[in-house]
């Protein structure tokens, strides 16, 4: 069995780190307080349902009142990952060995070409990976691919049950039309997002073994009723 791809592109980029030594003992020790921001452009995490509210409810339609309810986040939060996943994995290459143009919109054709071209068919269940040849965390506010309304329509008759690409929506920007992936397959569909991850090595590896289907593993840490958790996902072939 070959060594598992991990494909997080950062890890923590936004955590504070604070290193204290302890005295009075005879082996000193160190430590570290971590700040973490889920959410930071440049860091690979996953989404959890509640993470994005439509007409003041999150999936599957409880109230944002409900869901937040002590101070904490209990319906649709992080809780449904903290045991892991593990199935089966897709990489569909919207453009091998090169990247998709500027503000390329993915659509349901571009997915259903990748899946002829690769002889594969992202069935009922699969973790859905997608490349776009880019790398988010170098520029969150570039010129990225997005997805449209199709694409996330495609996923949904295929019963993708997670989607995790170096391509996905924008960040939000004032009066922009709403992000699809996040408001559509995630609060509405709920299908679970894996943000700004790195491809790169899972493609080489599966265009080298001609094989784009894997054991896709995701562990995060123990935390529950967050909106969403740090992750490094694997590709096991």
């Amino acid at each position: 069995m070959a060594a598992p791809v991990a494909f997080a592109e950062h890890g923590m980029p936004s955590a504070v780190l604070q290193a204290l030594t302890f005295t009075g003992s005879p082996t000193p020790a160190l430590t570290d307080v971590l700040l973490i921001n889920v959410h930071h452009a440049r860091s690979t995490h996953i989404d959890a349902l509640a993470h994005i509210t439509v007409d003041n409810t999150v999936y599957p339609g409880i109230s944002v009142a409900d869901a937040t309810a002590g101070a904490t986040v209990s319906r649709s939060s992080s809780s449904a990952f903290v045991e892991g996943i593990v199935t089966r994995g897709v990489l569909l290459d919207l453009a091998p060995g090169e990247r998709l143009a500027e503000n390329h919109v993915v659509t349901a054709d571009d997915l259903t070409a990748a899946e002829r071209r690769q002889g594969v068919r992202v069935e009922s269940g699969d973790a859905l990976v997608v490349r776009g040849g880019w790398i988010a965390a170098d520029d969150p506010f570039g010129p990225l691919p997005t997805t449209s309304l199709s694409a996330v329509e495609w996923m949904a008759e295929r019963e993708v049950c997670l989607y995790a690409g170096d391509i996905g929506d924008k960040l939000p920007e004032p009066s922009a039309a709403a992000p699809v992936l996040h408001n559509t397959a995630l609060a509405q569909l709920g299908m679970p997002l894996i943000d700004c991850v790195n491809v790169t090595e899972l493609a080489q590896v599966c265009a080298e073994i001609e094989r784009c289907s894997f054991l896709f593993a995701l562990g995060t840490i123990p935390v529950r009723g967050a909106t969403g958790l740090p992750v490094n996902p694997l590709a096991i072939f």
